[in-house]
């Protein structure tokens, strides 16, 4: 079978609730549709990440059209993802470039460098799995590490949203309207609505918002001029890269939770469609690697498979890897429209901290869900204490020197949790 000849499968003869698996695809206008809804569901964190760091979000949304076109072509078409903005960045590119965290970045260049080591070092580890299987990974990483570390990436974040998203009183009751409108669409609403739930509780927020900034004068008020102002059609601002050893010592080894990340993601999409993807696992890094590299090299975030799109396909059933080649089309057209990249400028920031407050969670979440779903066992001493370590070392933001060389909180977390199961685990 080739890359691009899904079987069509029409969706009038479905059963409720049918599964398209990954070579299958529905008739072209719903694959669409399902494409935008992927764009939609990534569309939060892929430009949350970028706004974080003081990058441009046209450039992540561009890049992560990119990235999955990449991704689609090195994996075969056979595994169904959709590369975003990693979070796992945020935190090494902040220290890196000194960022201040408002506007753009002056020391992107740095960042860049570093993103690029990160690419690069993700590509190498996918050539030594595609030559040596997967199992040493396994070794390395079982599911207690795992948890805790995807847990971790969500827990280090907690504090941007609460202590840097939220000038005032009112702006800290805005970002408490914005979760529990996102909350209240996820569990009250059904079909689509329910799928877009962070989308829906984002522009429910953002109407509250207006009404009572622009309407009741409470807090600083919604601002569209930009939209108004901007092109419908134009270039994102590229940005070269700078190659510092100090950056690229401190980015590169977010390789390793992306690493953790795919892993994770690849074993939840074979759980989801019964087809074994462990074959395609080394391609599946190398395609991210890749797609991180010339991300980077853009002026674009660093790029890893997403978990909320892989929550899409658990709520539709519907793996086809055809829509995530609708949806990455879609986000390059995207990422050439100015209009669209003010739109999202105009979000009110309490409004973005509410979203990061549930999209970080979420990914917390995730992490106990690798617990659960493996069955691991807390009244072991040794899954017990990786566990405990880990979680607070990264909430904490644990930070080592090494000389120049600081590794924050992520990055202690995860080598931690890795070396401190292999310590534990040798009597074994």
């Amino acid at each position: 079978m080739g890359m691009l000849d899904w079987k069509e499968k029409n969706s009038a003869v479905l059963p409720q609730g049918g599964v398209i698996g990954p070579d299958e695809r529905l008739p072209w206008p719903l694959t669409t549709v399902m494409g935008v809804q992927h764009v939609i569901a990534m569309f939060g964190a892929t430009v949350l990440a970028p706004l974080l760091m003081g990058f441009d979000p046209n450039i992540a949304i561009l890049m992560s059209g990119v990235g999955t076109l990449i991704f689609f072509v090195i994996t075969g078409g056979k595994v169904p993802s959709y590369l975003g903005s990693s979070f796992a960045f945020i935190g090494v590119v902040i220290a890196a470039s000194a960022y201040a965290g408002k506007g753009p970045n002056p020391n992107i260049g740095v960042a860049l460098g570093g993103i690029i080591a990160c690419g690069v070092a993700y590509t190498l580890i996918g050539a030594i799995v595609q030559a040596l299987g997967t199992g040493w990974i396994e070794r390395l990483m079982p599911p207690v590490v795992t948890g805790a570390v995807v847990a971790v990436i969500g827990l280090n974040l907690a504090s941007i949203p609460i202590k840097n998203m939220a000038a005032s009183n009112f702006d800290s009751w805005m970002q408490v309207v914005t979760f529990v409108s996102v909350a209240l669409v996820a569990v009250m609403t059904r079909g689509m609505v329910q799928r877009l739930l962070i989308l829906v509780g984002l522009i429910v927020a953002t109407v509250i918002y207006a009404v009572l900034t622009n309407g009741l004068g409470l807090g600083k008020p919604l601002d569209l001029s930009g939209i108004s102002n901007a092109a419908w059609i134009g270039l994102p601002s590229f940005a070269a890269p700078v190659f510092s050893a100090n950056a690229m010592l401190l980015i590169a080894p977010v390789a390793i939770i992306l690493v953790a990340e795919n892993l994770g993601h690849i074993k939840a999409v074979t759980a989801m469609t019964g087809k074994n993807l462990d074959a395609y696992m080394g391609r599946a890094f190398i395609g991210d690697g890749v797609a991180t590299i010339v991300s980077g090299s853009a002026g674009g975030t660093g790029v890893t498979t997403y978990a909320e799109n892989i929550g899409v396909m658990a709520a539709t059933k519907i793996y086809s890897t055809a829509v995530f080649v609708v949806a990455g089309l879609i986000a390059v057209v995207l990422g050439f429209s100015p209009k669209f990249g003010a739109l999202i400028q105009a979000i009110p920031l309490p409004v973005m901290g509410g979203v990061s407050i549930v999209v970080f969670g979420l990914i917390a979440v995730a992490g106990a869900k690798i617990w659960v779903d493996n069955k691991v066992n807390f009244s072991d001493n040794k899954n017990l204490l990786v566990a405990a370590i880990t979680l607070v070392l990264g909430t904490g933001d644990f930070t080592l020197k090494f000389g120049q060389f600081a590794l924050g909180g992520i990055g202690t977390a995860t080598f931690g949790a890795i070396l401190l199961y292999a310590l534990l685990n040798r009597n074994n």
